[in-house]
């Protein structure tokens, strides 16, 4: 019987606790790109066209995502290398990270009172659908990104099992692409939802 392909492949246990391949890639990605990340984030282009505030609060956060993403998405086309944006965990944990993060900007710039009070704009009767609205763009980041990674990956190894190694070199370049371009997307996405919070964007 063919394994799931949203399953994922066990290398050890710590305790009650499977290890799988995603979780050791994830691991070696961020041991590399710990100290690569705070450089690279130096050089990156200002996001202040979205934010219009000083980017540099937001610099390492944005920057560190972009590259892990990238890093992770691009990972899946390495022999054996399994990527861990195609396992729903790391999506989630990445969109959680997110949330937390647009609340966490969104209070330090004004206020708790301040922020809670944004949730009843523009009029009162807002507010449970301004609160329904946080959660389901975070969980439709989530999900963008773990299905347009996963389903990559499954067509890769699909084509493979069916018409051998040389055929799916144009589908692994693609490939390629949308990994470069999901990560813009997650990155750029997390950059407006933060603008948002921290009250850059003004209601027409």
């Amino acid at each position: 019987m063919a394994s799931s392909p949203l399953a994922s492949t066990i290398l050890f246990r710590l305790g009650p606790f499977a290890i799988t391949r995603p979780v050791v890639t994830t691991w070696t990605i961020i041991a590399v790109l710990t100290t690569v990340s705070w450089l690279m984030t130096r050089r990156l282009s200002q996001i202040d066209e979205v934010i219009r505030k000083n980017p540099r609060p937001f610099l390492p956060l944005l920057g560190t995502l972009f590259i892990f993403l990238v890093a992770a998405n691009l990972s899946g086309i390495l022999p054996g290398v399994e990527a861990p944006t195609g396992k729903l965990e790391t999506p989630a944990a990445l969109a959680l990270i997110v949330f937390v993060a647009v609340h966490y900007f969104g209070v330090r710039a004004r206020g708790p009172f301040g922020y809670l009070a944004s949730f009843a704009k523009p009029k009162l009767i807002m507010l449970p659908l301004n609160i329904v609205s946080e959660v389901t763009r975070t969980f439709s980041l989530m999900v963008r990104l773990f299905g347009n990674v996963m389903s990559g990956e499954f067509v890769i190894a699909l084509v493979v099992a069916l018409a051998g190694l040389f055929v799916p070199i144009p589908l692994m370049a693609l490939e390629i692409l949308v990994g470069l371009v999901q990560a813009y997307i997650f990155t750029v996405l997390a950059t407006v939802f933060i603008g948002a919070a921290v009250d850059t964007f003004k209601p027409e």
